[in-house]
């Protein structure tokens, strides 16, 4: 039983259609689901991807419209990381979007202030591309290569981080795919969760694993929630050690489970329990760019 790397890193926004301007337009990203946080229906949770929608390139937001901006601090993930093809790729890159080379990466923020780096791709997982036709193909972002994060006491994980069969470096690699996660030390600031920062890092799992992960997780010192069904995944949901919240989230049933893959983002998506909700659900909600558009023209 292994984690097959990175699932998806849901993150804070206070400016959706600036958001979708961003990941969809200038990293062009794919759109693969607007739907809501289903802890908060009043807001939205909104999926960026490749072309299919594939746990391990997925980077997710929840708007907090207004959000002030936040900071990462001691038990939070501050870098969210992604592979690219080669140099070449991470040129073009800095000229797209700016930022700093450093060790063979590129370090950027996105508007809110999230920090984001670029890897050359030296796995030999495939590469989870979107079709994005204001991106060259040679350069378009990968998926995930990992996430870093700040502890000032990175031992105290270490049972946890075992239990789950990281291995050392801490890598969670499964049979397909395999994403990192660093710790740093932290600053002294205390982190604020708001705009900008990430809210949590999921973990990818075989669908019928769910309870043996839980118990993991239990035999580690976690303290996980039941098995709870998110529609297009099902989860649990615990902190580790450190303080980062962790969710283990299933390959399956995937975006498609309620609108075709043609059309993957383009509507508001409700899980059936919500659907009653919709009308006032659409009052609330904010306008948001075409994610088709931006990815043409920026």
């Amino acid at each position: 039983m292994k984690l097959e790397g990175v699932h998806h890193v849901t993150c804070i926004t206070g400016d959706a259609p600036a958001n979708v301007e961003f990941y969809a337009g200038e990293l062009g990203l794919r759109l693969v689901k607007k739907t809501v946080n289903q802890d908060d229906p009043t807001v939205y949770h909104l999926f960026y991807a490749d072309e299919r929608g594939s746990a391990g390139a997925d980077i997710t937001f929840f708007e907090y419209p207004g959000s002030p901006p936040g900071r990462a601090g001691d038990g939070m993930v501050h870098t969210v990381c992604f592979r690219v093809g080669s140099e070449e790729s991470l040129d073009f890159w800095q000229s797209r979007v700016g930022g700093t080379r450093a060790d063979g990466s590129l370090v950027f923020f996105d508007p809110e202030g999230l920090r984001l780096q670029l890897l050359v791709d030296d796995s030999e997982d495939e590469p989870l591309v979107a079709d994005a036709p204001n991106v060259p193909s040679q350069h378009r972002l990968r998926g995930f290569a990992g996430v870093r994060a700040y502890a000032s006491q990175p031992a105290r994980s270490e049972p946890m981080l075992r239990a789950l069969g990281f291995a050392d470096g801490w890598e969670a690699r499964g049979d397909a795919r395999g994403g990192f996660y660093v710790y740093d030390a932290p600053p002294e600031e205390r982190g604020l969760q708001a705009a900008g920062t990430v809210h949590h890092v999921a973990w990818a799992s075989q669908p019928d694993e769910h309870e043996a992960w839980r118990q993991r997780v239990i035999d580690g010192g976690g303290q996980p929630t039941p098995v709870i069904d998110r529609f297009y995944f099902k989860s649990i949901y615990f902190r580790e050690p450190s303080g980062v919240l962790f969710e283990i989230a299933t390959l399956g049933p995937g975006f498609t489970a309620d609108e075709p893959f043609e059309t993957l983002g383009e509507s508001l998506s409700l899980p059936p329990s919500y659907e009653q909700y919709r009308e006032q659900v659409e009052r609330v909600l904010t306008p948001l760019p075409n994610p088709r558009a931006a990815r043409q023209g920026a």
